[in-house]
């Protein structure tokens, strides 16, 4: 029996056996569960497998931590085991019935605007990068000054970090009609129909340099570039209109007439009803945001530092996607990451403390990769596996996530894009703030770390819940 295998039938029986298994999928890090009746997981003993850096049930799914590589070889060897498999959609669509109507509704949100991030992503990086050749002091090494770039280099630059954001309402309604079971070619097309050159356009109208068309003298019709909550409603409306009219029409009529009444029908919805209410709306929802990043003396840095990972805990985290993207488009930086990044760096700093005080080898092999995964940007290891565990380092976390927030804020760092943290979360600050940042992640990362290494763990905790 090989030791993968033997992990695998250990988890198994742990968390109850394989008639308590509806089926099994897997991500980078996780192996996912569908279980029938959670209350026959037995928690401490599947943390105790080996291999195993960390599990909780969340989004309707039973999820064990595992890390990259190793959570493929696990899978593996579960389904060997007569296990049924599924995909990682398949999981999600069965996970999402499960749940109160929030926790749902946060699921969806999260389903639509994943996809989108990676997009995101790197429209940050080119940003970050074009931040960085354009300073004076790089441009010098080479000979050169601004004034030496040509207007085509500039324009090439413009469509790496512009794109995204143009057409941001298509890639919307595109996700938004595949979530929501519709047609997501047709989604496409209506978010295509919201930024239509056709339109006026509406950075050109909020500069002043353009005026909306009035539709029946009252109703500004504009075009929607950058918008998000306009192609998020007009996709969840078309999508069940589009099903709501294919049960309707003849099988023979349904290639013709379901994408042109989808199409007409909602091109009319989004550009009149749904674009003008909720983009009013989002604007409300953008002044909110940049008055709180706005506090005086750190505020909002100490609370949003602070708090970051207690929302990602309860798993509803993605609804700040839409804020991220809404400041890019807006402002084309993101204060909102630079704070974040301190909270994710802290628990990495509050799990390493924990692996190097810890005499135990196995916390030590679980607390230290757990840490470093952290300081990638990733928390999950380390809070689940770790820091959440004995509680006491999770606070501390906290504790140095509002420190480095708060400095964050004093300092008004902006990034130049979003969904990055930490080690590769320099690349957004390559703008000229690139040694505050540091100073910041470090500064997040030591108080966590000393007020851990002091005050919030000790082995007798370990004993205590007999894991040494």
């Amino acid at each position: 029996m090989s030791e993968n295998n033997k992990i695998a039938k250990e988890l198994v029986e742990a968390v109850g056996g394989k008639e308590n298994i509806a089926s099994v999928a897997h991500c980078a890090t996780r192996l996912r569960i569908m279980v029938v009746d959670k209350d026959k997981i037995d928690q401490p003993k599947v943390e105790s497998v080996d291999k195993v850096k960390g599990a909780f049930y969340n989004s309707g799914q039973y999820q064990v931590i595992f890390g990259t590589g190793t959570v493929n070889r696990i899978y593996e060897e579960v389904t060997k085991l007569g296990l049924e498999s599924s995909t990682k959609d398949e999981l999600k669509k069965e996970a999402g019935k499960s749940g109160n109507w929030f926790q749902r509704a946060i699921r969806t949100f999260g389903d639509v605007f994943v996809p989108i991030i990676p997009a995101l992503v790197a429209t940050g990086l080119f940003m970050g990068v074009r931040g960085l050749v354009m300073q004076e002091q790089i441009l010098g090494l080479f000979g050169l000054s601004p004034a030496d770039i040509s207007d085509n280099f500039l324009l090439f630059t413009e469509i790496l970090t512009d794109t995204a954001f143009i057409f941001l309402p298509a890639l919307v309604a595109w996700s938004t009609f595949r979530v929501f079971g519709g047609n997501p070619i047709i989604g496409l097309v209506l978010g295509l129909m919201l930024v239509s050159p056709a339109l006026p356009n509406a950075w050109a109208v909020a500069g002043g340099d353009v005026t909306p068309i009035m539709f029946m003298g009252f109703i500004p019709v504009v075009g929607y570039q950058g918008s998000v909550l306009p192609a998020f409603i007009a996709g969840i409306v078309g999508a069940k209109l589009e099903k709501w009219i294919r049960k309707r029409v003849p099988e023979a009529l349904d290639l013709i007439l379901t994408p042109f009444l989808t199409l007409l029908i909602m091109s009319t919805l989004a550009l009149f009803v749904i674009g003008p209410i909720f983009h009013s709306l989002e604007e409300v929802i953008l002044n909110v945001t940049v008055s709180v990043l706005s506090w005086p003396l750190g505020l909002s840095g100490l609370l949003i530092g602070a708090l970051n990972q207690v929302i990602v805990v309860t798993g509803v985290h993605h609804v700040f996607n839409l804020l991220e993207i809404q400041l890019l488009e807006r402002f084309g930086n993101n204060p909102y990451n630079a704070i974040i990044t301190c909270s994710v760096a802290a628990q990495g700093g509050a799990a390493l403390a924990v692996g190097l005080k810890t005499k135990s080898k196995k916390l030590k092999a679980l607390a230290l990769p757990s840490s470093f995964s952290a300081f990638l940007g990733i928390t999950e290891p380390a809070i689940f596996g770790v820091n959440l565990r004995y509680m006491k380092p999770f606070i501390m976390g906290l504790i140095g996530g509002g420190a480095g927030g708060f400095l964050a804020s004093i300092f008004g760092l902006k990034a130049s894009g979003m969904a990055i943290t930490v080690i590769p979360g320099t690349l957004l600050f390559l703008n000229g703030q690139i040694l505050l940042y540091i100073l910041v992640n470090l500064v997040a990362i030591a108080v966590a770390f000393v007020l851990t290494w002091m005050f919030g763990y000790s082995d007798k905790q370990l004993e205590q819940t007999n894991e040494a």
